[in-house]
């Protein structure tokens, strides 16, 4: 099997190339890498094996120059004869931001840039499978509180809580555009958190909105909902046997199902385990963030209800001084706090049913393990860039 990846940087795409290396049926890997040259491209690939000492086999890893900006994408991919026996494409480059400031960016990534890919893998002799990497999230914003099911998506009259979502919905029906859904299998992790392993995490993204409710301990969020959390190296390694399974779907939910979900209090003992000199965590209405807002401006009434927390207010003065750094840590926690209010349970029974692994730890229980790793994180600098 001769695979081509993208996002193999990242925080997925990683923890997959890694894992497919290991398998003896893949033979090259090649790996789609935004570089100057060969030498800085195979460098990049090189750091993602030796941050938790995994071997890299330059013979079998190989860098394909090129990026999902690129207006010649499409005919760089078509014109470099190597590629012509790719007959695996995992598609798991994407902007993930969450920020409003970054829209544009994130569909010329994950539409543009899968079009561009899309057509080149439509004329390739020997394509099999394009795996495509998507999220169960883009169910939207209008399921609450209850399982969702992988047939209920992708649903055209879906709202969509960011950009991101959005793109991942409108790929989903790109891919059915240009391929037959034979060749068609789409993997949709529910949302990533770490890794369970006592090893650094891949990336900060969605730890960074953990270690900001940490520091926070006041959390205008409802503390019961539902939260489908899973680990990169769970996702990626189910991802992975999937690939090689006798599949009975096209579609699959990665998540954590009724038996792995968490909730955010769960989430907090283990936290407050860990940073024990801090505040208790106390959860209060969403309602009251405007409020928390005002009151980081200078302008909340002095009749308001989030004065009845003063202790809270009082430990942010104290903990951060300067209020505009509150001011940048909620902006950047705002879409991470409207996720968790929608109490989302993603089915993982397929993946169950047709891959033999467990169902994930739930995520108070692996997390403990990074506890090392938040502690260090620059939640300010997170913020920045959702």
């Amino acid at each position: 099997m001769n695979l081509f990846l993208t996002g193999a940087t990242g925080l997925v795409g990683g923890e997959l190339l890694v894992t497919l290396s290991k398998r003896n049926e893949v033979e090259k890997i090649y790996c789609l890498i935004r570089s100057e040259n060969q030498q800085v491209a195979t460098q990049r690939l090189e750091k993602v094996f030796a941050l938790h000492n995994d071997t890299f086999d330059a013979a079998r890893i190989i860098p394909v120059l090129g990026n999902l900006f690129d207006d010649n994408l499409t005919d760089v991919l078509k014109s470099n004869p190597e590629l012509n026996n790719v007959d695996v494409i995992i598609h798991s480059a994407a902007n993930t931001s969450f920020s409003r400031f970054n829209d544009d960016l994130v569909e010329k990534a994950n539409i543009g840039g899968l079009t561009k890919i899309l057509l080149w893998a439509k004329e390739l002799p020997h394509l099999k499978t394009f795996l495509y990497i998507g999220t169960a999230t883009i169910c939207g914003k209008d399921v609450k509180d209850r399982v969702v099911h992988e047939d209920e998506s992708p649903n055209l009259n879906a709202t969509h809580l960011v950009k991101y979502t959005y793109t991942k919905m409108k790929g989903e029906l790109l891919i059915r555009e240009h391929l037959p859904e034979e060749k068609i299998l789409i993997a949709r992790p529910s949302i990533i958190m770490g890794d369970s392993r006592p090893i650094i995490p891949r990336s900060p993204v969605i730890l960074w909105a953990m270690a900001t409710i940490n520091h926070l301990r006041l959390i205008p969020v409802n503390e019961h909902a539902q939260l489908d959390i899973i680990p990169v190296d769970y996702a990626a390694q189910a991802i992975v046997k999937l690939l090689f399974a006798n599949r009975k779907y096209h579609v699959y939910h990665i998540s954590a199902g009724e038996e792995g979900a968490t909730t955010a209090l769960k989430l907090s003992r283990t936290l407050e385990d860990y940073f024990d000199e801090m505040p208790p965590f106390n959860f209060i209405s969403k309602s009251l963030l405007n409020q928390v807002k005002h009151w980081t401006k200078g302008k909340l009434q002095p009749d308001s209800e989030l004065y009845t927390y003063r202790k809270y207010l009082d430990y942010w003065k104290d903990s951060f001084e300067d209020k505009s750094k509150l001011r940048i840590l909620f902006s950047g926690l705002d879409p991470y706090l409207d996720f968790m209010e929608l109490g989302h349970v993603f089915d993982n029974k397929r993946l169950l049913e047709d891959v033999d692994m467990p169902n994930s730890e739930p995520a108070d229980v692996y997390i403990a393990n990074s506890m090392n790793f938040v502690e260090k994180l620059d939640i300010l600098e997170g913020a920045i860039d959702p």
